[in-house]
């Protein structure tokens, strides 16, 4: 694992306003920038509600799906280019503010999203970029890299560039209370599997470690209480916070093999990304808790279980997604089990996750995970 001394790079919007009533701010400072005309990219029921932005006329792009691809991504580009804005608002989950980031950079230019796949290679925004999340989960608003599903191979094209940071994130946790219970219990796991991941990660560093733990003890804290009662606002902001950590967490260390496994779950099958990883993670952190074992015992402590064996970590990591309400068998899901073969041959390929998990697995162990999940 890296020491302090190792060499780290961190990068977050230059404007962060976080709490309740915060995106009443919004205008003024669309006001102040000198913006004329936003764009905002939404899915339906956060396109519903576009008022609470406060924004004069802005267009919007309301049709964004759960798991965006390439034809959703390249509706939204034409709808942008007709509008002439100067400025591009993602406002929902971690898809609307995927979205938003590409439509950022791509709705100038000419090129497409194989053309600035990878790192580093989007062209220069010339637009505003302003992230508002509405659920407490991918930590979207605060990062750099945005993924989208290829429909014909069926996988996840990553894009990542410093022109795809927000000008300006606000993480407003009023708006994540009409989110239903078992939404916010998935967008809660996926922020603490952010966490986790990053926090047990071969890349892990302890500048980062620190935001990954306090998010997992947010999330520990939290989660449940917002799943029981979705008013209880300061559960909803420790929930947001977790989240704003867990993408803070993704920038520099990333995710390793609980997003790898969860992925062919949401691309084949089009699980919802949270469920995805609810289900993997209580597997994957008994099956790396034997490199990590103090690590694997303080998000055990975090989460109200012990860690003495690895069958310990799993049944209380499974405990407490099952505490949230969550249907912990992928057969519930309608996933078949005949394509788990080709889920775990896919997971296989996602190098650039899987080389950074501190137990190495080959395709049979993610397939026994899966079977194990099932």
């Amino acid at each position: 694992m890296p020491s302090l001394e190792q060499a780290l790079e961190m990068q977050r919007p230059p404007i962060v306003r976080f709490g309740a009533g915060q995106v009443t701010t919004l205008a003024a400072w669309v006001a102040e920038a000198g913006i004329k005309r936003c764009f905002v990219v939404a899915d339906r029921i956060n396109a519903a509600r576009l008022d609470v932005l406060g924004l004069p006329n802005p267009g919007v792009f309301g049709d964004v799906k759960p798991e965006p691809d390439l034809p959703n991504l390249e509706a939204v580009i034409v709808a942008a280019k007709a509008i002439e804005a100067d400025a591009v608002v993602g406002f929902g989950g971690g898809s609307a503010m995927d979205l938003a980031k590409l439509v950022a950079v791509l709705v100038t230019s000419d090129k497409g999203l194989r053309d600035v796949s990878g790192p580093n290679r989007a062209p220069k925004r010339s637009v505003r970029l302003i992230q508002i999340p509405t659920t407490a989960g991918t930590g979207s608003e605060v990062g750099t890299r945005a993924l989208i599903t290829d429909p014909e191979t069926m996988n996840k094209i990553a894009t990542e560039s410093v022109e795809m940071l927000a000008d300006i994130a606000i993480i407003d946790p009023a708006l994540t209370v009409s989110v239903p219970p078992m939404v916010t219990a998935a967008t809660g796991v996926d922020a603490m599997a952010h966490c986790v991941e990053a926090f047990t990660s071969k890349r892990s560093h302890p500048i980062i470690d620190d935001y990954a733990l306090r998010g997992i003890q947010l999330i520990g804290r939290y989660l449940k209480r917002a799943v029981e009662d979705g008013a209880d606002l300061e559960a909803r902001a420790g929930l947001a916070l977790a989240a704003f950590y867990g993408g803070i967490c993704l920038g520099p260390v990333n995710t390793t093999a609980g997003h790898a496994l969860a992925y062919p779950l949401g691309t084949r099958h089009k699980l919802a990304h949270g469920i995805a990883n609810a289900l993997i993670f209580p597997h994957m952190l008994a099956a790396n808790a034997s490199a990590v074992p103090e690590k694997t015992a303080l998000v055990g402590q975090a989460l109200g279980f012990t860690c003495e064996s690895r069958q310990a970590v799993f049944g209380g990591a499974n405990a407490f997604c099952t505490g949230l309400g969550l249907d912990m068998g992928l057969h519930s899901y309608g996933i078949p089990r005949d394509d788990l073969p080709a889920c775990a041959h896919e997971a296989h390929q996602i190098r650039r996750l899987l080389d950074f998990n501190p137990v190495d697995l080959t395709e049979a162990d993610i397939l026994d995970i899966y079977e194990a999940a099932y």
